[in-house]
């Protein structure tokens, strides 16, 4: 479909359907399938299984219906598009292996109570050699991530002004790391940043994993809310320890007495528990 409008910043008119139902919406100008498929996931997250795998396809005039959607669309002009569940259904094991693991350590630069659980997770990564990628939201306004969390053999720390972690350097630096699979996800805010990086790691195809107790939000509503939403789309919500011990999976692992170490000298209870 041809790029034909002149202002690059319109919203574009787009059908959305799935199923029996039929939204309009729209996109930005130049819009591909990743946005695409965060909304659907807005307008239709309640009904999908995110168990299955989908296709999107478009409207063709020329034809008469719906075709795949080509590699590389982009939203020029108006159009109708469907989501199309394949009939293979899938199960969500959330095993993690540290050769197919990438930790994301999302915006921790204020004042939450959870920087140890942070810290905890880094010193994790660093036993196990996961590779971490930090993000920082506009530093300029809100200052680095915080002094109490050591990013020593961090892979990358960026700045930002989206609210998702997935910049185009990020995905590059996952490019470079072959065989990624999971993503382990903290940080703040579980409402915005977390829930939008989250999403659009799911639509490239990533596994994610959310580390609640090391995932905040300033209001608890909206963290507790998130975390639901999340989990209903596929999202495994799980926590600092799990997480550890999952990569670890065995007693005889060469590493597991410095994560059974770190586990022991690990945080008081975060005050989160009874509020997810």
């Amino acid at each position: 479909m041809k790029l034909n409008r002149k202002n690059s910043n319109d919203s574009i008119p787009v059908l959305f359907c799935f199923s029996v139902f039929a939204r309009p919406s729209s996109v930005p100008h130049g819009a591909g399938c990743e946005l695409l498929i965060q909304r659907f996931l807005s307008l239709y997250g309640d009904q999908l299984d995110m168990h299955r795998k989908f296709v999107v396809q478009l409207f063709a005039e020329e034809w008469g219906q719906c075709v795949d959607l080509p590699r590389g669309f982009a939203v020029g002009e108006r159009c109708r598009v469907r989501l199309v569940p394949l009939q293979i259904q899938l199960t969500t094991l959330g095993n993690l292996t540290p050769s197919s693991t990438v930790f994301f350590c999302c915006d921790m630069q204020r004042g939450f109570r959870l920087c140890v659980w942070f810290s905890f997770q880094l010193q994790g990564a660093r036993i196990l050699g996961i590779p971490v990628i930090v993000t920082e939201q506009y530093p300029k306004g809100l200052g680095s991530t915080v002094q109490e969390i050591d990013l020593t053999g961090v892979k990358l720390v960026l700045p930002k002004t989206k609210f998702s972690m997935v910049l185009p350097e990020v995905e590059a630096a996952l490019a470079e790391i072959p065989g990624v699979g999971s993503v382990v996800l903290f940080g703040v805010e579980t409402h915005v940043c977390i829930q939008q990086t989250a999403l659009e790691l799911v639509g490239r195809g990533i596994e994610v994993h959310i580390v609640a107790d090391a995932t905040s939000s300033r209001s608890m509503m909206d963290r507790m809310f998130a975390l639901e939403r999340l989990a209903r789309t596929g999202i495994i919500v799980t926590t600092s320890e799990a997480v550890l011990l999952q990569l670890v999976a065995d007693k005889d692992h060469p590493k597991f007495k410095e994560v059974q170490n770190l586990i022991k000298a690990s945080a008081p209870e975060s005050g989160l528990l009874s509020k997810v």
